[in-house]
């Protein structure tokens, strides 16, 4: 079924996804009679690339990946005249609910492609990869073709149009891990080296691929650039929040509707999101707001929170990468942890001590508390646990890893507690081993 073209009497914008829905979109030809490729030209090259910089700072693009940090000035962060700069466009889609940027390269690689000329010429860059996840065939099979069709019409190699700009870009497939979206983890990976997170400072911007200066941008991010170029910062900033400009491809899936892919303005209600998305489906119970990292909401949390960084931030979660997830009352929301939890034990890439046993210690508890085997005090250790290893690594792995375990059993505790309730050993002051035979064996 079609996206929705218009919300409450209002046309919602197709900054991102307005080619989407085009037979052969994915084509140069069917693009650029789409306006595909118009900035490359005066409109750009006419710039300087302080300019640019700051075009892209007042329009107020802020990186769509999940941190949510201020493209523009991301970008001012990259020193100028010594090592060579490159771009590196994360592709690595792997937080569990989303699913927005295979759509994008599916369906309109040249917007990406042009995304990175355009923020190549903005850098001093001129060889660019984009790291793409190792199971997404079909995408890097659509991305591929274009890039041969741009390298075919002049727009990327050596001097594209005359204007004495060149440009390279690279399909690099990812290594198959959660971590290798993590920035530095994912320049290791770009690097031949193990995934793996490296310590910060030196930041990527200074000292990233290749020990050089590195821009690392998610793809909706890259997306974004062009049509800001080509329409100006306050065209972008007609959609949103003053602190939360534009729009955003939301993922939707779970009980509602029409499970999908939403380009919306931030800063609308969620439970206006729900009924864009077909409605929701049975009485709602709570909601993960932004990718499987994200606290959850509970119902009331959920009613009064808007799409945006602000309103989640108030509310102690976060925008993350645009999955949500809402969940009716006929859901377990120990069920629902446990796979979380599982997930992240066995995606922790084992650097950090605090990270790799805590996560598996709590996946290990939740299984046995959700098989019926719980025991009284099971809730806080799995929240103590979490509460240690939240902020004690190298990367942001182990806090998005904590974040929904704490979540999840502070809002929705009588949930666990009914599967500790079920184990008729559980009472304290039993004795572990009279209560559990074999349990150290």
């Amino acid at each position: 079924m079609p996206a929705p073209t218009h919300w409450k009497g209002k046309e919602l914008p197709r900054i991102i996804s307005g080619m989407f829905e085009i037979e052969n979109g994915h084509t140069l030809e069917v693009a650029r009679k789409h306006g595909a490729y118009a900035t490359i030209g005066p409109m750009l090259f006419d710039k300087s690339q302080f300019e640019m910089i700051e075009l892209v700072k007042d329009s107020g693009l802020r990186g769509r990946g999940g941190a949510g940090f201020p493209t523009g000035m991301k970008w001012s962060f990259v020193p100028r005249g010594g090592k060579p700069v490159y771009l590196v466009v994360n592709a690595d889609e792997g937080e569990p609910g989303t699913f927005k940027d295979r759509l994008c390269m599916t369906r309109d690689p040249h917007l990406l492609i042009e995304g990175c000329i355009c923020t190549g010429y903005a850098l001093g860059v001129r060889t660019a990869y984009i790291y793409v996840r190792g199971e997404m065939l079909p995408q890097i099979r659509k991305l591929n073709a274009a890039l041969k069709e741009a390298y075919d019409a002049g727009l990327l190699g050596e001097n594209i149009q005359g204007s004495g700009y060149s440009l390279d870009i690279y399909i690099h497939r990812g290594a198959g891990a959660y971590i290798c979206g993590e920035e530095t983890g994912l320049i290791n990976s770009l690097e031949g080296y193990k995934g793996q997170p490296r310590l910060k400072p030196p930041f990527p911007a200074v000292s990233g691929a290749f020990a050089s200066p590195t821009v690392v941008n998610n793809v909706e991010t890259i997306m974004a650039v062009p049509p800001i170029v080509k329409n100006g910062a306050k065209w972008y900033r007609q959609w949103g929040t003053d602190k939360s400009p534009g729009s955003k491809l939301f993922t939707i899936s779970g009980d509602i509707g029409r499970p999908g892919v939403y380009e919306v303005p931030l800063g609308i209600p969620y439970t206006e999101f729900f009924e864009l998305a077909g409605g929701l489906q049975g009485d709602l119970l709570g909601c993960i707001p932004g990718g499987s990292s994200a606290p959850v909401l509970t119902a009331e949390e959920t009613a009064k929170a808007t799409m945006d960084y602000e309103s989640l931030a108030s509310l102690k979660s976060m925008l993350g990468s645009g999955a949500v997830t809402p969940f009716n009352t006929t859901r377990d929301p120990a069920l629902i942890l446990e796979s979380i939890a599982r997930f992240y034990a066995h995606e922790s890439c084992g650097q950090c001590t605090p990270c790799r046993e805590g996560t598996g210690y709590v996946d290990r508890i939740l299984r046995k508390l959700v098989a019926g085997e719980g025991r009284d005090g099971d809730i806080d250790v799995i929240k103590d646990l979490a509460d240690r290893y939240e902020w004690t690594t190298i990367c942001a792995f182990a806090p998005g890893a904590a974040w929904p375990v704490q979540s999840f059993v502070t809002k929705f505790r009588a949930h666990f507690q009914k599967h500790i309730d079920r184990n008729p050993a559980h009472t304290a002051g039993r004795d572990l081993v009279a209560a559990r035979p074999g349990a150290f064996w």
